[in-house]
């Protein structure tokens, strides 16, 4: 019995014996699945889960961690994808054929490799790890090099080829410290308040690892323009000044809110940027067309990543991208037109928008008060940024994007919506006598008011003279479903088609003119009537193109062609008509907008003063507005301007902008 269970018993065991060795070589997932699991920690940064599936002898992980990440991320691998060929067994060991492409900053990289794997008791197969597994051609003591040739950002331009953002030159300001005094405590803390830096900052700088004596420690750029603060630096003993480029806006405060600035790239930036090509030296579009036209500025670097032996022989080039330079933009702006238009303004919370009524090009676009955007080049003190953000006149802020009451610049509009619908008869007198109106008792103690009588009443006078009681009434006489739709057909509430986004103009807070005193007092474009300076701009097209509002733009044409953006806005007929209204407006002497009339040319328009009252019967806070435009699309300039200014209070309301839109004009036509 016992020698029959010997045969028996031995079997059993030759059966264990086989499944515990079946189960210890096939622990764990197979070298295949490994290789792909490890080179997907690659992109996630994670090496230290890569350090984890390697060979368990190995005791160099501070080496294994730097080596794998300063290679990764400095070629700024990405994508990467491996494909197997084939796996061969040598013994305990699996040797894995495969096949990489991965993107760099050079570009594609790909190569043919082999990977070997061994059996561990505990943990399964393991990847034997040496440098070649990074690259095939790579030796312990070979480096990766990465070259980089820069590219040159491209210009912002103005439709004369004048430039608007480009390269300038710039002072860098810094420290010698073998040059400078034993005890340079006092020097130090000079230092500090010249440039607005603390003097923690500067001994920090002066305490880096590779400052030696005889080294440029740079500490702050500055203008070349500023020959005091030069002088004053020059000074202090071991201060030494060096010429740098820069990027520079020639225009500075004049067309800063349009140009925007640049500045170094941020954590947030690079993750929102990630896989482009931005590395922590980077320079980017912070504000304005400098972040719009981002792409098409900045280029693309150039890059040659390759393998370097100990003596720093090239072995191999893994990858090579030439430079790019960047695309010159170029704008509609008229550089002087832009400079002018700032000028005159520059002081007023405001925006100007100047167009050519025939091709929609956008000749200007000014914001006011401003900043010089070459302050965030040179870099912003900590006291500059916050003087900066607490001027009450907020100088950082974008006003020609905004919207705002248009007042009687919104007249035209009015009068071509009761004029398609039959509620205004040119022929036939309306309005009031006097300087003050109301419907009826129901409207308590709210009049609407007019600043003078006139007669007779009828549409070209009411423009003439800018009667808001005239406007009021024409308003009641279409209901607000008819005058909100006709100012839908004006493109309130829709966004404006252009390069730069626009707040939308609008008719009501709510989107709907539901009180009868709104009604009315939207008639003469108060009320909840906000409209942007472009898109009312847009909307005075219309009266250069049979009724057509053309579409705004900024980007140069050599052969501009106009787009439409609204057709039949207004009729032919009753374009032609409001034309020749808008031309009294200008060129009678009771006209509100008589000071900017010519004798050279022939200009119409229309003011606006928009009177935001708290309570009925106060002094109302006045925007005051002028929109004009000349009428000979045969004249070699052509100009649609339009100005707002946010606060005329005594100072002659509309008028204060006829002025200094008139002597724009003087400057632009002659």
């Amino acid at each position: 019995m016992f020698w029959i269970l010997i045969p028996i018993i031995l079997v059993i065991a030759l059966l264990a014996a086989a499944v515990f060795f079946f189960k210890w070589k096939n622990k764990g997932p197979e070298p295949e699945k490994l290789l792909k699991t490890y080179m997907s920690y690659i992109e996630k940064q994670d090496y230290e889960k890569m350090y984890e599936m390697i060979d368990p002898d190995s005791e160099k992980k501070k080496e294994f961690l730097s080596r794998n990440e300063n290679i990764y991320e400095g070629i700024g691998a990405s994508d990467i994808q491996i494909k197997i060929k084939e796996t061969k067994e040598d013994g305990a060991k699996r040797i894995v054929s495969y096949t990489t492409v991965m993107q760099s900053l050079g570009g594609e990289i790909s190569f043919d490799n082999t990977a070997t794997f061994q059996r561990d008791k505990d943990k399964g197969y393991v990847l034997e790890w040496t440098d070649s597994v990074i690259f095939p051609d790579l030796s312990a003591e070979d480096k990766v090099r990465i070259y980089s040739d820069e590219a040159a950002r491209g210009q912002i331009v103005d439709r004369n080829n004048t430039v608007l953002a480009g390269t300038g030159q710039a002072w860098s300001c810094g420290l010698v410290p073998g040059k400078m005094n034993e005890d340079a405590s006092a020097d130090i803390t000079k230092l500090a308040g010249l440039l607005g830096l603390t003097e923690d900052s500067i001994q920090s700088s002066l305490s880096q690892n590779w400052v030696a004596d005889d080294s440029f420690v740079p500490l702050s750029t500055i203008s070349m323009s500023d020959e005091t603060l030069v002088d004053q630096l020059l000074e202090i003993p071991g201060v030494k000044l060096t010429a740098t480029e820069v990027r520079s806006y020639p225009l500075g405060a004049s067309a800063s809110h349009l140009i925007g600035y640049t500045g170094s790239v941020t954590a947030e930036d690079l993750e929102k940027h990630k896989g482009e090509g931005y590395t922590s030296d980077s320079v980017i579009g912070k504000s304005g067309l400098e972040s719009l036209y981002e792409k098409e500025l900045r280029g693309e670097n150039g890059y040659t990543i390759a393998i370097e032996d100990e003596n720093g022989e090239q072995k191999s080039i893994l990858a090579y991208r030439e430079k790019k330079d960047g695309e010159t933009i170029k704008l509609t702006i008229d550089a002087s037109l832009q400079q002018s238009l700032y000028d005159q303004f520059r002081e007023d919370e405001g925006a100007s928008v100047a167009m050519n009524p025939y091709t929609g090009e956008v000749l200007a676009l000014v914001s006011t008060p401003s900043y010089d955007n070459n302050a965030f080049i040179l870099g912003i003190s900590n006291s500059e940024w916050d003087a900066l953000n607490n001027d009450e006149k907020k100088p950082m802020y974008n006003r020609f994007r905004q919207t705002f009451a248009p007042g009687s610049t919104l007249k035209p509009f009015t009068a071509a919506i009761g004029l398609a619908e039959g509620t205004i008869n040119t022929n036939e007198s309306g309005g009031s006598q006097g300087t003050s109106w109301q419907k009826d008792e129901s409207w308590g103690s709210y009049f609407v008011t007019t600043l003078q009588g006139y007669s007779p009443v009828n549409l070209e006078n009411a423009l003439v003279y800018s009667d808001n009681i005239y406007f009021a009434q024409a308003a009641l006489n279409l209901g607000a479903e008819k005058f909100t739709a006709g100012l839908e057909k004006f493109g309130f509430n829709k966004e404006l088609p252009f390069e730069i986004r626009m707040t939308a103009s609008q008719y009501d807070n709510d989107g709907e003119i539901t009180d009868e005193i709104q009604l009315a007092d939207s008639g003469y474009g108060q009320g909840e009537i906000l409209s942007n300076p472009l898109h009312l701009a847009s909307m005075y097209t219309a009266f250069s193109n049979n009724g057509n509002m053309l579409k705004p733009y900024l980007l140069y044409k050599d052969d501009p062609q106009s787009e439409v953006w609204i057709s039949e806005a207004i009729s032919p007929e009753n374009t032609s008509l409001l034309v020749n209204d808008l031309i009294s407006v200008v060129n009678k002497p009771e006209g509100s907008g008589y000071a900017a009339h010519r004798d050279d040319t022939t200009l119409a328009g229309k003011t606006g003063t928009a009177e935001l009252k708290s309570e009925q019967g106060t002094q109302g806070h006045e925007i005051g507005w002028f929109s004009v435009f000349t009428t000979d699309a045969n004249i070699s300039k052509p100009i649609l301007l339009v100005s707002m200014v946010d606060g005329v209070d005594g100072k002659g309301g509309s008028n204060y902008v006829v002025e200094k839109d008139a002597a724009v004009l003087d400057q632009y036509l002659q």
